[in-house]
């Protein structure tokens, strides 16, 4: 059973968000390219790596697998797979898509493995921020923001069919 924080402010996104944002992180990035490739952060940087992708129309994606967190729990900083394309040349000239930087644990390593890449992120936090190059949004560190491909959506009672609160 994973463990979740009871300190932190529960904040959803939709695919139609997600999406949206994404989009204005590709308007943000079009006139700084060309681009060699694109290097997914993964696994939350998977999707807007995809969408960035096709919006820019680049082909070459490739993935920088990190492991931090084990559901809201930090846990140890894993590196599963390097880009060695990408690693080979520092990054340079290739863009490094994540969904949020949070503390910045991960993204301290990321651009210690691509340092001349340029980061981009749809969400950041305070703590990440100053690592990232290019955000669309940023959201109080007290946030957990959770995407659509970690939920799914369920019914809810109404509330008139709920028990009184005092």
């Amino acid at each position: 059973m994973p463990n979740f924080r009871d300190d932190v402010i529960n904040h959803a996104v939709t695919w139609v968000e997600v999406h949206r944002d994404t989009k204005k992180l590709a308007v943000k990035l079009m006139d700084m390219g060309p681009w060699k490739g694109v290097i997914a952060l993964t696994r939350g940087g998977l999707v807007p790596a995809a969408i960035i992708a096709r919006e820019l129309n680049i082909f070459v994606v490739d993935t920088l697998c990190i492991s931090t967190y084990d559901e809201q729990v930090m846990g140890t900083l894993n590196v599963l797979k390097i880009p060695e394309r990408a690693a080979a040349e520092e990054g340079e000239g290739w863009l490094l898509i994540d969904d949020l930087v949070d503390t910045g644990t991960t993204a301290k390593e990321a651009r210690r493995i691509l340092p001349k890449a340029h980061f981009a992120t749809v969400y950041a936090k305070p703590k990440g921020r100053p690592l990232v190059d290019t955000c669309v949004s940023e959201v109080s560190q007290e946030t957990w923001v959770y995407f659509p491909w970690d939920t799914e959506p369920q019914y809810v009672m109404p509330i008139a069919h709920g028990p009184r609160k005092a």
